[in-house]
């Protein structure tokens, strides 16, 4: 597997946080890319002639190919400088950026969503395993916090920060600010990261290896569950919210309070986590099984869908660091493998969550997509419960499985 070189023992102490922040705010950039289709996904169907089933490719598509990348580039880059490595993916996500908003048809948006997919993919798997090259030991904790709350911050606050910027300056401008942002965190990237080099590749057999890992394959199959279940409501949750009631200017505003509850959510079960981390994995699966059951019964109202969309962004905030910290524990030898393995599954979720909630509005309306939702997330709550019952039940609260 990659062996890290530790970094320069010269390197200041504001300079390695100035780089942790420098690695949060570029997984920041590169997830709040990803989500600014959904929060922006009926305006640019209308902009752009087509289907909101087909519009949902935005979110499929990226997601899919960030699944393939994550692994092959922690196996392609070899011993390259990792600080190399992100400042050029920050730089492909600038141009990804920049392609989306001149988008003159769906076709041109989806080539500049694969594009946005390799950057993703590689972003995520790199950042995964920089804290503790940055940081002393004892410090590593809220390096890895800082680096994956960017992640987290971006799940939950993307669809928003879109959805307002939308409103206010149109689709377009939405994606030409995220270009104009990624460009000043490239640039902050530059000044701020040291020389990041590995003295050895991972390899293929390492991969298998951690494969092979029953609790490696618990974490990414909870991560399918949830992930798939998630998105293929959440993406088209313009439409939702829509069919509750609310108005079209409405839909920013709601969204950065769900934006709002996601961030309390993932701070919750960060700390529920360190301690008793089946019991929180647990409660996120059960908050994302009722709430699109809710949502059938008394989302029909703007009351009772805007209460439910704080419930939604509370448990679904805390499914990144959760799930995280699953597999953190579960390959504590090879976090980075670990890592690109949970990217992976993670974006192919985000892949068949947006494509199969895409078939069922299109093929059934709005109903289907929550009861899809609703189902795989009862399935992840149903393994949860196997595994809590079985004799591979966690030894401490510290062990995932």
């Amino acid at each position: 597997m990659t062996t890290p070189l530790a970094v320069p023992a010269g390197t200041g102490t504001l300079q390695r946080w100035s780089a942790v922040l420098a690695v949060g705010l570029a997984t920041f950039s590169v997830v709040t890319t990803e989500m600014l289709a959904v929060g922006l996904l009926t305006p640019i169907a209308d902009t752009l002639a087509t289907s909101t089933g087909s519009a949902g490719l935005m979110v499929s598509l990226p997601a899919l190919l960030a699944a393939l990348f994550a692994p092959l580039v922690v196996l392609a880059c070899g011993g390259m400088d990792r600080r190399w490595i992100l400042c050029g993916l920050l730089g492909l996500l600038v141009v990804a950026n920049s392609a989306s908003a001149v988008a003159p048809t769906l076709g041109w948006m989806l080539a500049a969503r694969v594009l946005l997919g390799l950057c993703m993919g590689g972003i995520w798997a790199i950042a995964g395993g920089l804290a503790a090259r940055l940081v002393p030991s004892d410090a590593v904790g809220l390096a890895t916090s800082i680096i994956f709350g960017g992640v987290a911050a971006a799940s939950v606050l993307g669809v928003p920060i879109g959805a307002l910027i939308g409103e206010w300056l149109g689709w377009r401008w939405a994606f030409a600010s995220m270009a104009a942002f990624s460009a000043l965190v490239l640039a902050m990237q530059m000044l701020a990261l040291p020389p990041l080099p590995v003295s050895a590749s991972a390899t293929m057999a390492a991969f298998v290896q951690q494969l092979g890992n029953r609790r490696v394959q618990l974490g990414l199959l909870l991560t399918l569950l949830l992930v798939a279940g998630h998105f293929a409501a959440f993406t088209f949750v313009r439409p939702l919210l829509q069919a509750s009631g609310f108005a079209g200017h409405w839909v920013g505003a709601l969204l950065l309070a769900y934006g709002v509850a996601g961030i309390l959510g993932n701070f919750l079960a960060g700390l529920g986590a360190t301690r008793h981390l089946l019991l929180s994995v647990g409660i996120i699966a059960l908050g994302l099984t009722l709430t699109p059951a809710l949502l059938l019964g008394v989302g029909h109202s703007p009351f009772g869908g805007g209460v439910m969309l704080l419930i939604w962004g509370l448990a679904y905030g805390g499914v990144s660091v959760g799930l995280m910290t699953w597999m953190m524990r579960a390959a504590p030898q090879a976090v980075e493998i670990a890592s690109a393995l949970y990217v992976g599954i993670f974006n192919i979720g985000i892949a068949l969550g947006a494509w199969a909630g895409g078939q069922a509005v299109d093929g059934w309306g709005l109903t289907a997509c929550l009861w899809l939702a609703g189902g795989l997330a009862a399935s992840a709550s149903l393994l949860l419960l196997a595994i809590a019952r079985s004799p591979l039940r966690p030894a401490s609260s510290d062990t995932p499985c």
